[in-house]
């Protein structure tokens, strides 16, 4: 694939490809801060009880942004190219860009029939993100659920594993029966049921020619580059490169046979994840953004034919465009709607994907009355969740706390070259970068507001500073975890903090964050150094012995095989050749708060026993 872009800068790029849907589509706003494009305010939504909000890194476009409109979603957020959001940026969507008839925090004035539903595909960093809002937002008194959806067949669950199943273009479909559902004022509950229906029933798999480059980045022959040879396409691909199932040189004829055979072969103990027993079948041909409409014309002829002649299918439905894309990828994915009962005495699922939408991601034209309309209404009420953090009577060293901190935070600095070199092996190469920033923030953060003295209130300090500067997985993962310690340490006893006092806080911390993340010992992630770290504090008491046992731990993850992550889909040896890179950033910021070198010299460790 080429690594020429007419537009380099991969941050200017997502915002003027957001700011551009507000001038294709006038019924649209953009919350640049958040990267959030939402619905105008509108009298005609006034009988739409049910906000639907999703979203994702950006680069899958006219995914999510342009699938804004009636008859869609109401609102999507977009993090940067093939990263998740942060949960602070899907909490201003559901907190203050969707209708306040149904974001209300109001328990006594609460209607059954309206709340937010929050759709999101299954990427670890998607998960967590959009999940640690949604559950902020309940804490807050809105009625908001969650769907994920996973579609993907491309990787099976042997090698799927803890991971599931990736979502890809098959959540357009979600979007489009939710949304028309939505629209025609459904209750919640039926809302989320018949979204949660279809998410069942969807199978999806894609194919490429090559991968894709990602704007800004270095082509080293090593990433985005790397990879197929001339004439062979990957069979699974995943939208972000993910590997597949396999790569072989194939015509189009032997590809769609292969890609409906994952799709439909039920005795596939790996791959049958559908029973397609129903009389009406969706089919939906997606490009992933670099093949020409007239290939696109070609492969939806082959796919019909194969499904009717193969295996007896003649779609009730045949649906080809650009959807979902991964940037410009040489490929197309295939994807089948079993469509089933909706069981709500109202409108089946075909009726639902026929209603009406007003959005340019559905290839549906803006009406005439919406341009007349000239809508200029924004929705700029305040998002924040009211209430400041109370002084808790944990006691600590300021000045000592904060050095030791701002030590830890210098080493995770210092140790990004190495955690970047380690991830471009094993991941996306932006784990180091991801660190380094959330890093340099609270640093910044603490040179304003220095250390107070109260643990609780200093932590809930650097929570948000976290949330907004990271994003991703690690991102998420810190967040809640940050999070659920500040709750913790509100548990525990009055008085001066000691390593023991903070052992048990992130003990609780733990078990919070395992409510989110399969990750466990052993799974290849910063959990590896996370656990050994607080299992030896809370045995000795003694952060030297804790920080040494976390580099020790994370050390001996080269080789382990990772369940969980991205690196889950990279594949490859490179696991075999470097340590888990979140581990190792992290049991580097617990060397430095220790006060000991990379090679375990000691040169103090004063002031972590206040910390």
């Amino acid at each position: 694939m080429s690594a020429k872009h007419f537009i380099n800068d991969p941050t200017h790029l997502v915002n003027s490809a957001l700011y551009s849907n507000t001038l294709l589509n006038p019924s649209l706003a953009l919350d640049p801060l958040n990267k959030i494009i939402y619905r105008r305010p509108s009298p005609s939504d006034a009988s739409q009880k049910v906000s639907i909000i999703s979203g994702g890194g950006s680069g899958h476009e006219p995914s999510f942004a342009s699938m804004v409109g009636p008859g869609l979603l109401s609102a999507s957020v977009a993090g940067t190219i093939f990263a998740s959001p942060s949960a602070e940026q899907v909490r201003a969507a559901i907190m203050g860009r969707v209708s306040e008839a149904n974001n209300s925090p109001s328990s006594a004035s609460r209607d059954e029939d309206r709340g937010v539903l929050v759709t999101v595909m299954n990427y670890t960093g998607d998960v967590l993100n959009f999940g640690l809002a949604v559950e902020k937002a309940k804490a807050a008194g809105v009625d908001v659920e969650m769907v994920v959806v996973g579609d993907d067949v491309g990787v099976g669950r042997e090698r799927g594993g803890k991971v599931g199943r990736r979502g890809i273009a098959g959540t357009v479909l979600v979007h489009k029966i939710a949304g028309a559902l939505a629209s025609q004022g459904r209750g919640f509950r039926e809302v989320v049921k018949v979204t949660r229906l279809v998410a069942e029933n969807l199978v999806s798999v894609g194919a490429s020619l090559g991968h894709v480059h990602v704007p800004g980045r270095k082509v080293d022959g090593m990433g985005e580059e790397g990879g197929l040879k001339e004439g062979e396409v990957e069979i699974g691909m995943g939208i972000h490169n993910e590997a597949g199932s396999a790569r072989e040189v194939l015509g189009l004829e032997e590809l769609i046979g292969r890609m409906l055979g994952q799709l439909l072969d039920d005795k596939d103990e790996d791959r049958g994840f559908l029973k397609v027993n129903s009389n009406e079948v969706v089919l939906l041909i997606n490009n992933l953004g670099g093949v020409s409409a007239l290939e696109m014309g070609g492969i939806v002829a082959e796919a019909v034919k194969q499904l009717e002649d193969g295996w007896r299918i003649k779609p009730v439905r045949v649906l080809s465009g650009t959807y979902m894309t991964s940037l410009n990828g040489l490929g197309f994915s295939i994807t089948l709607l079993n469509v089933v009962n909706t069981d709500i005495g109202g409108p089946g699922m075909i009726e639902l994907l026929d209603y009406p939408a007003e959005a340019t991601g559905w290839s549906a034209p803006i009406s005439n009355r919406t341009w007349e309309e000239k809508n200029t209404a924004t929705r700029d009420q305040d998002s924040t969740i009211e209430g400041a953090v109370r002084a808790s009577g944990l006691k600590l060293d300021a000045k000592a706390a904060q050095e030791a901190l701002v030590r830890g935070l210098e080493s995770v600095i210092a140790v990004e070259p190495e955690v970047t070199r380690y991830d471009t092996v094993v991941g996306d190469g932006d784990c180091g970068i991801g660190l380094k920033r959330g890093a340099e923030a609270i640093i910044g953060h603490l040179k304003s507001k220095p250390l107070s003295g109260d643990a609780v209130i200093d932590v809930a300090g650097i929570v948000p500073v976290v949330e907004m500067s990271m994003d991703g997985t690690s991102g998420a993962l810190y967040a809640i975890f940050l999070n659920s310690l500040v709750a913790s340490l509100k548990s525990q006893l009055h008085g001066e903090v000691n390593a023991r006092v903070w052992a048990a806080a992130l003990k609780q911390s733990c078990e919070a964050l395992s409510k989110y993340t399969p990750a466990r010992p052993g799974d290849r992630t910063l959990i590896d150094a996370l656990y050994p770290f607080v299992g030896v504090l809370e045995t000795t008491g003694d952060v030297k012995k804790a920080a040494e046992a976390a580099q020790e731990a994370a050390a001996k993850t080269k080789g382990m095989k990772a369940s969980l992550g991205r690196t889950v889909y990279v594949g490859g040896s490179g696991f075999e050749e470097v340590p888990d890179p979140g581990a190792w950033g992290l049991a580097s910021f617990f060397l430095g708060l220790a006060g000991v070198s990379g090679d375990n010299k000691t040169p103090g460790d004063e002031g972590w026993e206040e910390l």
